[in-house]
């Protein structure tokens, strides 16, 4: 009898562990070590899609668009988190890339039980945050199944929004025609049977990652692989800022501080100001007419990488 069998690969037993309640401390490190290893290659597999899925950000959000991640549980998590690390980065406005959870707030911290479930919680949750047509919508299921997830693409593409689905398990047909690109990195069995925390979240956040990083870095905000489209809003950042400027413009910290403060607290501006001798409203606006890539307007290459 195998009636008790799910054919979702997230929810089947992984035979390499089925012994982990009787290992030592260090026996467990490996064991999920070895697991976690296979992860990177899991996603590789998906490279044309996750490509594809940085040219649909990026085309969004040079027409005025906006990225959403729709999930629950650890996927809605693993999709507020990666929105929320955009306006510190690189200097997004929060409602560039947005995270959407399935029972709201509350569930970054509790579980909300049912939540996943609620079909038309998901059409609700999409009106409320303004999805329209010209946004992008990826939904995140590491089953592949999530109904909450299924219906957000669902009216998500009925209102003219782009759709991808991010799955770590092959997804039901129904669930694949709502995704105009499917990422599918089948992550296998968990360590711990169904707790897609682990290798799938861990795939997850790779991917969300690499779509986000990869659309900014398409709309300028680095040069070479220096990050200058941040905001300053620690002291961490504010050293940083400083650190970038004079790398990158020759200063020193004073001369640093001084542009960038002219600048307004912005990297980028300042650093095209410093390197072309122009005043802040020049560099905005040379910056504009060439999508925001310094590289376009100060016509050098990044300063050497130097190591210690």
């Amino acid at each position: 009898m195998t009636d008790f069998l799910d054919s979702r690969v997230t929810e089947r037993r992984n035979p390499r562990t089925a012994n982990i309640d009787l290992a030592s401390p260090a026996e467990i490190v490996d064991l999920i070590n070895a697991e976690d290893a296979t992860v990177a290659a899991a996603v590789h597999s998906q490279r044309k899609e996750i490509a594809r899925a940085i040219e649909i950000a990026e085309s969004t959000f040079r027409k005025g668009g906006r990225l959403f991640y729709v999930g629950a549980g650890t996927s809605g998590r693993l999709g507020v988190l990666d929105a929320s690390e955009m306006p510190p980065t690189y200097g997004t406005n929060p409602e560039m890339v947005q995270g959407i959870i399935a029972g709201g707030h509350a569930a970054l911290t509790r579980s909300q039980e049912g939540a996943e479930d609620r079909l038309e919680s998901a059409v609700e949750d999409l009106e409320k945050h303004g999805v329209r047509q010209g946004d992008f919508v990826i939904g995140i299921a590491a089953s592949g199944t999530t109904p909450y997830v299924r219906r957000a693409l669902a009216h998500a593409r009925s209102i003219g929004a782009a759709t991808a689905l991010v799955a770590c398990s092959p997804p039901p047909k129904e669930a694949l025609e709502h995704a105009d690109v499917s990422i599918v990195a089948v992550t296998g069995p968990e360590v711990v049977t169904g707790s897609t925390r682990m290798k799938a979240g861990t795939a997850t956040k790779l991917i969300l990652n690499t779509i986000t990083t990869g659309a900014m870095i398409r709309l300028g905000k680095t040069f070479g692989n220096l990050m200058v489209d941040l905001r300053a809003t620690n002291d961490k950042l504010v050293d940083r800022s400083q650190r970038i400027v004079m790398e990158i413009a020759g200063l020193d910290r004073a001369a640093a501080k001084k542009v960038l403060d002219a600048a307004g607290g912005v990297v980028k501006t300042a650093i095209v100001m410093s390197i072309l001798d122009i005043d802040r409203a020049e560099a905005e606006k040379r910056l504009s007419e060439q999508g925001g890539v310094i590289r376009r307007i100060v016509n050098r290459e990044p300063p050497p990488v130097i190591s210690k």
